[in-house]
């Protein structure tokens, strides 16, 4: 019995070694090397300042700017510690108030007639995030183009020209980040 206690006990220490200290060292090297921006969190920096990460959603409320899918994550809104949808049911009393009252935030603003995108009222299941859809980027022009005093027709273009499409013309559907969208704005406005 003596032997085989020391045996699992060595390989007990060699396999904690090997899975958890060195795969972890050589797949985060490997990852530094070959996409170092994305293994640091994709961070987006403007005048060398980190401002945000392009995969986390940010919050935007004001007018001027184009406004993100809403978080469901409790505390502060996108809170990467705290990761969770609202699991509320489509039936839900509390989410059908909560997707009536953004809607008539939405509506309080110039937008174009008919129904609002679902993505503008409605949570992801992470909470975190930071794309929406062309159209929800589309019917927010209104809203973002009257706010700055800007044609509607430049706004929309900027948001034509942020439109990412699917990866490898296959996975995914179109999105725009809103981040990215907004700093474009700014740059745009000479802000």
């Amino acid at each position: 019995m003596r032997t085989s206690v020391g045996t699992a006990l060595r390989l007990f220490v060699l396999m904690s070694a090997l899975t958890g200290v060195a795969y972890p060292l050589a797949v985060t090297g490997l990852a530094q090397v070959v996409f170092p921006r994305q293994a640091n969190g994709s961070l987006i920096e403007r005048d060398g300042v980190v401002i945000g990460s392009a995969h986390i959603g940010q919050p935007f409320d004001d007018p001027g700017y184009f406004w993100s899918r809403p978080s469901a994550t409790p505390g502060r809104p996108y809170n990467g510690a705290v990761s969770q949808g609202s699991n509320l049911a489509p039936t839900s009393d509390e989410l059908r108030r909560a997707i009536e009252t953004r809607v008539a935030a939405l509506r309080a603003w110039p937008v174009p007639e008919g129904p609002v995108p679902v993505d503008l009222v409605t949570a992801s299941g992470s909470g975190l995030d930071p794309d929406i859809s062309p159209a929800a980027a589309l019917y927010q022009v209104p809203r973002v183009a009257a706010r700055r005093e800007v044609e509607p027709a430049a706004v929309e273009a900027l948001v034509r020209s942020r439109i990412e499409s699917r990866v490898l013309g296959l996975l995914g559907e179109p999105v725009v980040n809103v981040l990215k969208l907004n700093l474009a704005l700014d740059s745009m406005a000479g802000r």
